[in-house]
């Protein structure tokens, strides 16, 4: 899981009705060897509703694109420690938006990256 401690860009790739997918850039962090993602408007994010309804994911790292699954994370005392994750990681460089992805509404949609296959192969 380390590809995910560096400062790569972690594009999430959502798949939309129509068959296609939709790109975005996500900041990921990681927590006792897991990774973790938030929607940074919380449900309002359309890839968020997406995910929650079922959508495929895929993560893009290094021009590299594999399948992966998210899952919701209810633990708040996990939430507590992914929003310190946060703080640690982009805190200096974006303290706005670190504020604004810590939040309640962001904090409400974290979730899991699972079933990351090739990922393990890949380096920071």
């Amino acid at each position: 899981m380390s590809m995910f401690m560096g400062r790569l860009e972690i594009v999430l790739w959502v798949g939309e009705a129509d068959g296609g997918w939709s790109g975005r850039a996500v900041w990921v962090v990681v927590v006792d060897g897991e990774a973790y993602v938030r929607a940074a408007f919380g449900q309002r994010s359309a890839w968020y509703r997406r995910v929650s309804e079922g959508a495929g994911t895929e993560v893009e790292v290094a021009e590299v694109r594999w399948s992966v699954a998210l899952r919701p994370v209810e633990d708040s005392e996990l939430v507590q420690r992914v929003s310190g994750a946060y703080r640690a990681k982009y805190g200096l460089s974006w303290p706005g938006p670190v504020e604004a992805m810590n939040g309640p509404e962001a904090a409400a949609t974290t979730m899991r990256l699972t079933d990351l296959g090739q990922a393990a192969q890949l380096s920071a």
